[in-house]
């Protein structure tokens, strides 16, 4: 009898309280194939990384990359907003705030809180997945209880509709159990000897098949990615556009979770996960270029100009530092007086650098350049 490499779930509308424990057998994923994208993805990761760590204002990608990130993981959850009401929200950062964008701005929160956390201790614990997942639902909440009866089911209105797909493990104790297990995997890397890109792969599958919380999980191990790649030093800051691989390919992320609990096909997993590194992390090095193209072409295009500009430098970070700018930023952050900042702003929309919108009775600028790379 052949040796069984990986115990599939065997109903899928039963709880999978016998999910493995990780490590997971080389066997089921280690091939040529593998091995090649696992080369293409870490040169890509690792021109990104060089890229972000020589740029003097890092505040250039944080903001605005994390941003669209954080917009674009809650789209794969169904919750869409403009990126004009997204930008809105976060030029405005008040408790007025509700809706779509709320919700991405908590994603862009949690992002940093996880990121945060971990780099005041050495290791992943429960604690970080619950931090994160609270921080994205704005609850208190934590681990699924027992009597809760969790089924992940089929959306959409096809014939398929509402059928179960999965059913996650149940009850606090086995939760517990499997994630006691995935944060050993992730910190003990001398017992689980791997690259960093196929723990990673991994670990976000293992975590959604647990599965912990009520809701909020699918946010949670999307964070979990980008703060485990900060974590183990592949990038510098938490700027991958990951969501955007995942939401182009949403059919195939499901289909590739769906896969390793049904056929325990490791295989296409990992391909599907190293294709997201590797495509991310080209179209993330663009969008950098690009952004400080942008910046350095406008500050030597304000310079120029004949009505000189006090420290154009500071000016010219701010307004990269987020699309939409308010009178109010400058003046907070001690650049200028209110009536300076204001001039200056109506300054670059007359030489279209910047175009100023009225908002609910509010006046915001917009970085048209900005705005054309990040929305593209």
């Amino acid at each position: 009898m052949p040796e069984i490499l990986y115990q599939i779930n065997p109903d899928r509308n039963v709880p999978w309280n016998n999910l493995p424990l990780l490590p997971v057998r080389k066997e089921l994923y280690l091939t040529i194939e593998i091995l090649e994208k696992l080369g293409d993805a870490k040169a890509a990761l690792a021109r990104l990384q060089g890229r972000s760590i020589v740029i003097p204002n890092q505040g250039l990608l944080i903001n605005t990359i994390s941003l669209q990130e954080a917009k674009i993981s809650s789209a794969i959850e169904n919750i869409f907003t403009t990126d004009d009401e997204l930008y809105k929200a976060y030029s405005d950062q008040t408790n007025e705030i509700n809706g779509a964008s709320k919700e991405v701005l908590r994603y862009k929160e949690a992002l940093w809180s996880g990121y945060n956390y971990l780099r005041n201790q050495d290791y992943f614990d429960i604690e970080y997945f619950i931090k994160v997942f609270q921080e994205i639902k704005q609850t208190k909440d934590e681990i699924r209880p027992d009597f809760l009866n969790t089924a992940i089911k089929q959306s959409g209105t096809g014939p398929t509709a509402g059928q179960v797909i999965y059913t996650p493990p149940k009850g606090q104790a086995i939760i517990k159990e499997k994630l006691d297990n995935l944060v050993t995997f992730l910190n003990d890397d001398e017992n689980f000897k791997m690259d960093y890109l196929f723990k990673v792969a991994i670990a976000h599958y293992q975590f959604e098949a647990i599965h912990p919380f009520r809701d909020g999980n699918g946010r949670t191990g999307r964070v979990f990615n980008i703060n485990y790649l900060t974590k183990k030093g592949l990038l510098d800051v938490p700027i991958l556009f990951l969501s955007r691989y995942i939401l182009d390919h949403k059919e195939d992320y499901y289909s590739g979770l769906s896969g390793v609990s049904q056929r325990g096909n490791w295989k296409d997993w990992l391909l599907f996960m190293l294709k997201a590194i590797e495509y991310t992390s080209m179209i993330t090095f663009q969008k950098i270029n690009e952004i400080v193209s942008a910046k350095d072409s406008i500050l030597e295009f304000i310079k120029k100009d004949t009505r000189k500009v006090r420290s154009p430098e500071d000016l010219v970070n701010t307004l990269f530092t987020q699309p939409f700018t308010k009178v109010k930023h400058l003046v907070d952050s001690g650049i200028y007086s209110e009536n300076t900042a204001r001039d200056y702003l109506n300054r670059l929309c007359d030489l279209h650098v910047l175009e100023k919108k009225e908002i609910e009775g509010r006046h915001y600028y917009l970085n048209l350049e900005l705005y054309r790379i990040l929305s593209e």
